[in-house]
């Protein structure tokens, strides 16, 4: 539809395929010489570019290119609003006391705001990602390092060597590997996203239907099959399978989409999911851990609990089994299944965990980080009410935030490649824009992983180094700059 006066028009179109594998609207506005295009999902606020051209003319030449080049891809003329967003299910969990004699021996917390699920802890940072879209990384003391704001509500955060990725409500999986995040998956509008695993730079999704939808690199359709229950909130990948969780216990996929290679009913509905080299783990709404071989699907332990598990992780081959429940405890066990303690959070029940290095990091139903001395010392005295006073983390007064780019003008510019530097040039190929090596070195014939939003033929970039990864691409490390 388009509207406006002489010097100021709007032309709004969308695309809603019944399959649901598009859902979005594209808005071009003329304002005189400034074309401003504004697009993204149907019922988002979208990302916006503005340009400016030297006439009147031109700009309007430019946008009914725009526009015609959007009507061929199968966009119409519509009216805003009046098609539904995306389906969104932002997870409800109950949170009762614990019921422990002892509470866990806490060293820090860091309070994010917001309801918190993803959590990722490697060996220079811990990450945390809530509700509200914020994402901040501390180091392992709790000092507070950085912010990156997201446009949604973040779902998990996921690690696939050194890159980082945050699942968001708004269908996007967005690489904060560097100062610059950006969208490096957009998921189809008819996948209410549970959870997502990143297996050299394949993305797998569970969503609420059940459904496994998998996507490479380039953000393009692989594969899905729709499991036997619903509200999968379990994903897990590596070169041997895709294991996915769900209502009726978990189900194992050939990586390329061969065809199943295992169903194991558990006992319960499957509320989380963890793995090690040849076992995962599936935390169930019926009190219980249970660890999958990897090779047949088998059953090989279980660990009791006394209320919903709502995330397990373990300690390096599983040596040690954590469980948080939903009344605010977290559980030790060792690798048979014998409990070796009990202990409350102090501060909700924890919605994901992971351990590193003798401690267990949790983010909770009250949106905080918790650093718990999982030591076989600290845990002892706790057992015995001896537990450190355990620390506020405060915001630091000036903070790094960092915001996806949404268009060229947000991007640095440079006017030639420092030394050691990358560059990297768009070229449109097959009706897509794509980004290939430049420099020397390299595989030109290779894709690069980049922000779609600042993809423009010819443009040239530069990045501080690449990296290559097993499916035949590469990935970018550090920060990005347009060249000039």
């Amino acid at each position: 539809m388009s509207t406006g006066s002489s010097t100021l028009s709007t032309t709004y179109l969308e695309l809603s395929q019944d399959d649901g594998s598009a859902h979005k609207f594209y808005e071009v506005t003329v304002d005189g010489t400034a074309v401003t295009v504004r697009y993204g999902r149907i019922g988002a606020t979208g990302q916006v570019q503005t340009t400016a051209f030297p006439t009147v003319e031109k700009a309007r030449a430019a946008a009914a290119k725009k526009v015609g080049e959007k009507v061929r891809k199968g966009y119409a003329p519509a009216v805003a609003g009046q098609r539904a967003p995306r389906a969104v299910t932002r997870r409800q969990v109950a949170s009762a006391p614990s019921t422990a004699r002892a509470v866990a021996p806490v060293l820090w917390r860091f309070r994010t705001g917001s309801s918190a699920f993803g959590i990722h802890v490697d060996d220079d940072h811990c990450w945390v990602g809530n509700q509200a879209g914020d994402v901040y990384t501390l180091d392992h003391e709790g000092g507070v390092l950085a912010r990156f704001n997201l446009p949604d509500g973040v779902k998990c955060l996921v690690a696939d060597d050194f890159w980082i990725y945050a699942g968001c409500d708004d269908g996007k999986v967005y690489d904060l590997s560097s100062k610059l995040p950006f969208a490096a998956y957009d998921i189809t509008a008819d996948v209410d996203i549970f959870w997502l695993d990143i297996h050299e730079g394949v993305l797998n999704v569970s969503d609420r239907g059940g459904r496994l939808t998998v996507i490479d690199h380039e953000d393009e359709h692989q594969w899905a099959r729709r499991s036997q229950g619903e509200h999968a909130w379990m994903v897990r990948a590596d070169d041997r399978g895709v294991y996915h969780g769900h209502l009726r216990g978990v189900t194992a996929y050939a990586p390329d989409g061969g065809g199943e290679l295992w169903h194991t009913p558990t006992r319960g509905g499957v509320l989380f999911g963890w793995q090690e080299d040849d076992a995962v783990y599936a935390g169930t709404a019926h009190r219980v851990v249970q660890r999958l071989s990897k090779t047949t699907g088998a059953i090989e332990a279980t660990y009791g609990c006394d209320g919903a598990v709502y995330s397990c992780a373990t300690s390096p081959g599983g040596r040690f089994v954590f469980a948080g429940d939903a009344s605010s405890s977290v559980y030790c066990f060792d690798r048979d299944g014998t409990r070796l303690w009990k202990l409350g959070t102090g501060g909700g029940s924890a919605l994901s965990m992971q351990y590193h290095d003798e401690r267990l990091y949790l983010v909770t139903t009250d949106g905080s980080l918790v650093c718990v001395d999982a030591s076989e010392t600290a845990v002892s005295a706790a057992q015995e009410g001896t537990v450190p006073v355990a620390r506020d983390v405060k915001l630091a007064a000036v903070l790094p935030t960092y915001a996806p780019a949404t268009a060229v003008s947000a991007v640095a510019t440079v006017a030639q490649a420092p030394a050691g530097a990358v560059v990297v040039e768009c070229v449109r190929e097959g009706g897509r824009v794509r980004v290939h090596v430049v420099s020397d070195g390299y595989d030109t014939s290779w894709n690069v992983q980049f922000p779609r939003e600042i993809r423009e033929p010819g443009a040239r970039y530069v990045v501080d180094a690449l990296h290559s990864a097993a499916g035949g691409f590469y990935r970018v490390r550090g920060d990005i700059r347009r060249l000039l």
